[in-house]
């Protein structure tokens, strides 16, 4: 049903990017974007809203023109700012965030009108339509207009026209944000294993991390129409290039402490006056004359620890609770299996499993409920740095 893309022969990149800027109404929406997309990888385009996500696929797919920069597809050059191929010669299909079904065609006719642009007689048209409804579960609603289906429903069939084109790479433009929690989750894992068992490559615009994590092989991080970081789904939650990457991929606390490199692949960090070594790295040179910023994801920190902190609420959420600790130097999100065990205003210990140094912004100001900007704890009354307490490494694990 689909092309072998598994043989020896390295095949060109589906897409590359190189300099690529957009503009809308003169202003620029995309600037200077770098982005490769191999043959049968997907890459999530992840960012905020007005970060370019959209404008990107729409100059990939055609649909706007280049103001600087290059496109190509499958090896060949289809766009630049002089001139660029039609959308209908592009190897593209892409999925919009509205389904853009046809309301005066039955189901199985909107899939295979695709299949007879490619020159195929209709009744083999409708054959092979019906075998992809059928590959999604939906073969029962072959006869159906788009008004007798449900949100989902929509889905699938958009998805399965989609898929209908023969194409070197499937744009996808938010496509389970009509859909309710419940419902998304499970699309997004079945789109990406239909997507990975097609051999296409595939670039997923989205807003949430979990979605991008889960469909890609590879996460772009967009903001302000440029790249920020790109790499696995691990490694761009693990080590985020800045702050702003690692709240675009997770929950992210931030606090201000004293860090210099520790012994192996550790750091030894300095909260409240207590000194302790913690697995981690850093995302450029550590500063020495002022405290640096940590990362702590919810799922590194962990009750029990070295260092001490003033309980200011917990959430439950059903297989686990957050608990916020205002620390020194920020406050820190910890995460535990269960429901709540510790009341508001609670002293509670706690410890790092691993961390993240960040590199300094200039004039980055903290957005509330991430880190202070004034450090306390490390300094004494007069004003000179307080006597810190070694901790050994051993004593951040608990029991």
């Amino acid at each position: 049903m689909f092309p072998d893309r598994t043989g020896a022969r390295r095949l060109p990149p589906a897409l590359v990017c190189r300099g690529v800027g957009v503009l809308h109404r003169g202003t620029a929406v995309v600037r200077d974007l770098d982005l490769t997309v191999e043959a049968g990888e997907i890459v999530a385009l992840l960012g905020p809203s007005r970060a370019g996500k959209s404008t990107l696929l729409h100059a990939v797919a055609g649909l706007v023109g280049l103001s600087t920069g290059e496109i190509w597809l499958a090896g060949r050059p289809v766009a630049n700012p002089q001139v660029g191929l039609a959308p209908e010669r592009r190897p593209v299909g892409m999925m919009f965030q509205d389904d853009a079904l046809w309301p005066h065609l039955e189901v199985i006719d909107t899939v295979a009108h695709p299949i007879r642009r490619e020159g195929v007689r209709p009744e083999s048209a409708r054959a092979e339509a019906l075998q992809l409804l059928e590959w999604f579960g939906v073969g029962h609603l072959a006869g159906r207009r788009p008004t007798d289906l449900s949100v989902v429903e929509r889905r699938w069939v958009g998805l399965a026209r989609l898929l209908a084109r023969s194409a070197e790479i499937h744009l996808y433009d938010e496509p389970s944000a009509q859909l309710d929690t419940h419902l998304r989750v499970r699309f997004q894992a079945q789109l990406a294993a239909r997507q990975r068992a097609t051999g296409t490559a595939a670039l997923y615009a989205t807003h949430d991390y979990a979605e991008a994590f889960t469909v890609a092989d590879r996460v772009a991080v967009l903001s302000g129409g440029r790249i920020s970081q790109v790499g696995t789904p691990a490694a761009v939650y693990a080590e985020p290039a800045t702050l702003a990457v690692a709240r675009l991929t997770g929950p992210a606390s931030v606090v201000r402490a004293r860090v210099s490199a520790g012994s192996g692949d550790g750091l030894d960090i300095e909260v409240g006056g207590v000194l302790a070594c913690v697995p981690g790295g850093a995302a450029g040179p550590l500063p020495r004359d002022e405290p640096a910023r940590l990362l702590v994801r919810p799922d590194w920190a962990h009750l029990g620890g070295p260092f001490q902190g003033r309980l200011r609420s917990a959430c439950y959420l059903g297989p686990h609770t957050d608990y916020l600790l205002e620390v020194p130097g920020g406050e820190v999100l910890v995460r535990e299996p269960g429901p709540p065990l510790h009341p508001s205003g609670a002293t509670l210990s706690w410890g790092l499993r691993r961390t993240w140094a960040l590199p300094a912004e200039a004039g980055a100001t903290p957005e509330p409920g991430s880190a202070k900007p004034v450090v306390t704890g490390l300094l004494g009354g007069d004003g000179r740095p307080a006597p810190a307490t070694r901790v050994p490494p051993t004593d951040l694990t608990p029991a």
